[in-house]
């Protein structure tokens, strides 16, 4: 269980990290776009209300924050109690901890400022992405197919 909390450590850290600096040391807020390699990679403030891709992001902010705080803390939780009780390798706990690591550092967004701090922008091959995200999102996609593909739930006999 050590390794899980180290990743999620690590990765709640390095998207926090990230955040603070596109907020404050950047400024993005205020800017709101910067042209780091365009269209690869754009930083492009968003204030996301709900998740991934704007999904319940109109419906209302007070509701859907505590929700969705309720939510990840939930799978959070349930992730670390399932990696313990399956006793899964290292791959899996480390996947498991950048899930967590990367929902947590949203919750603490939410939390702090009512909405996730997205600012990660990418375009490609004539494809306009409309859509920011962050350090999370990406960890916690990273941890998702990790646990798919680094665990399993067939015993050998």
């Amino acid at each position: 269980m050590r390794v899980v909390g180290i990743s999620a450590l690590v990765a709640f850290l390095l998207d926090q990290l990230t955040k603070n600096h596109a907020l404050y040391v950047l400024d993005l807020d205020r800017v709101g776009v910067l042209q780091i390699w365009p269209p690869y990679l754009v930083y492009q403030m968003g204030w996301n209300t709900g998740i991934n891709f704007g999904l319940f992001g109109g419906a209302d902010p007070s509701v859907t924050r505590w929700i969705l705080i309720a939510v990840a803390v939930i799978i959070a939780v349930w992730v670390v109690w399932w990696v313990r009780k399956e006793q899964v390798g290292r791959l899996g706990q480390i996947s498991a901890g950048l899930l967590v690591g990367g929902a947590l550092g949203n919750v603490v967004d939410r939390v702090i400022y009512g909405a996730v701090v997205d600012f990660l922008n990418m375009s490609c091959c004539g494809i306009q992405n409309p859509f920011s995200f962050n350090v999370a999102d990406v960890f916690v996609f990273a941890g998702a197919i990790g646990l798919v593909l680094f665990t399993s739930s067939h015993k050998t006999p």
